[in-house]
Order: C-alpha cells, then sequence, then structure tokens
C-alpha cells in the first residue's frame, strides 16, 4: 500500500526542504491525518464485536482497501468532498482490516498494548517528522531503493506466510517493516514540505499508510514479545 502517489523521479529534482512550503498546506496535511485515524479507529471499534467474521472475509476487505487506494482516491484526485470521501473509506477499511489482530491480543490478555503501541507510534512518527522539516539533508535519492526494499519485503511476506510459516522469519520482517516505513516517513514528509503534492488529501494518504504500517509492526512485536506463552 505504500505505493500510492509515490513520485520516485519528480522529487529528486526538488531537493531540500524548501522555505516557500505553504504552512497552511503542511497544516490541513496533518488535520486530515488526525482525522484519518478516527476514521480507522472508527472502523475497528464499530466492527470488533464481529471479529470472526472479519477473518473470515480478510482477503475481501484488503482487496476493497486496494480498489479505494489505487483507483477511488486516484479516480476522484481534485474533486474536493469526493476524494475526502475516499480518503475516510480507505481509513475506516484500514481499521476494519486491523480487527482480527487487535482481537488476538486483547482475547490473549495483551489489550494494554494496543495503546501503548499507539503512543510508541505516534512519538517515533513525530520525531522523524521534525527530524525530515528540519534536515538539512536530502532524502530525494531514498525514493527508489525504498521501492525495491518494499518490494522484496513483500514477497517475502508471501513467501513466509504461505510456504515458510516461520515465526523468527515473521519477526525479521516485521521489524525490517518498521525501519522501512519509519525511513519512508523521513522521506515522504520531506516531499511534502518541497511541495510534491498537489493535494493535502494525497500527502494525507501517504503519511497515513507510513503510521499505519509502523503502527502495525510495533503492536505485532509488542504482541510477540509481550507474550509468556
Amino acid at each position: 500500500m505504500a505505493l500510492y502517489d509515490r513520485d520516485y523521479t519528480a522529487s529528486q529534482e526538488r531537493g531540500y526542504v524548501q522555505e516557500s512550503t505553504s504552512v497552511d498546506f503542511m497544516k490541513k496535511t496533518y488535520q486530515l491525518l488526525a482525522a484519518s485515524m478516527i476514521a480507522a479507529a472508527a472502523g475497528a471499534y464499530a466492527t470488533l464485536p464481529y471479529a470472526a467474521a472479519v477473518n473470515d472475509y480478510k482477503w475481501f476487505i484488503f482487496g476493497a482497501e486496494l480498489l479505494v487506494l489505487f483507483f477511488g482516491l486516484s479516480m476522484t484526485r481534485g474533486k474536493p468532498g469526493l476524494n475526502l470521501l475516499m480518503l475516510f473509506i480507505f481509513t475506516f477499511l484500514t481499521g476494519v482490516s486491523l480487527v482480527p489482530l487487535l482481537a488476538s491480543l486483547i482475547g490473549m490478555g495483551n489489550g494494554a498494548v494496543i495503546g501503548n503501541a499507539f503512543l510508541m507510534t505516534s512519538v517515533l512518527f513525530g520525531a522523524l517528522s521534525l527530524f525530515a522539516i528540519n534536515s538539512k539533508s536530502d532524502y530525494s535519492s531514498w525514493g527508489k531503493p525504498l521501492f525495491i526494499t518494499l518490494i522484496v519485503v513483500i514477497i517475502a511476506s508471501l513467501v513466509n506466510y504461505f510456504l515458510l510459516q516461520s515465526p523468527m522469519m515473521h519477526i525479521v520482517i516485521t521489524a525490517g517493516v518498521l525501519l522501512l516505513f519509519s525511513l519512508f516517513t523521513i522521506y515522504d514528509t520531506q516531499n511534502i514540505a518541497n511541495g510534491a503534492y498537489d493535494s493535502p488529501v494525497d500527502a494525507a494518504v501517504s503519511l497515513y499508510i507510513d503510521f499505519l504500517n509502523m503502527f502495525t509492526a510495533i503492536l505485532q512485536l509488542l504482541g510477540i514479545f509481550g507474550n509468556d506463552d
């Protein structure tokens, strides 16, 4: 999902964070990011009582996410109102997709790690964003290496899920996802500050995907290492 609206070539021409970046644009982006998190939380809360059904249809839900992400948001780009609707449909669905993991942690008595994971993700995400905005370094060259690494991680995840089913491999991949999307956060934040996005909605989607993957990775790691079994 991290492929959405990322330009891995044009960003290299923009270079460092520009002082001319609209403060209003950044403000709207982070407001939409916060609203997206609320929509995701609403999706998780509304469907948590139906965790078993959500788990049975998780691939259909994931497919719906991809449709909204790659087609819904793309088709409504530049259409105020409709693009916001697609943003919140997408984030609501991601919240629903988290339900099996959340229910599993709660069922094992590890429900407290959900709040801890969110707090840790928020602190890490905020620190990385501030670093990217204030850094004098140029991270535009990270695009293609991050994209290639993402593809490798996706392939490794599928191989482990369907073939290897190795717990240790799962931990390694999860840690890799956390590191990868931490770097994506720096890359995307600097791109936003450099004016790489035409709409705060598109910018918010990219940052939300970074946050979501970091949160999911931290949640899984805390759940694994916090499980006495």
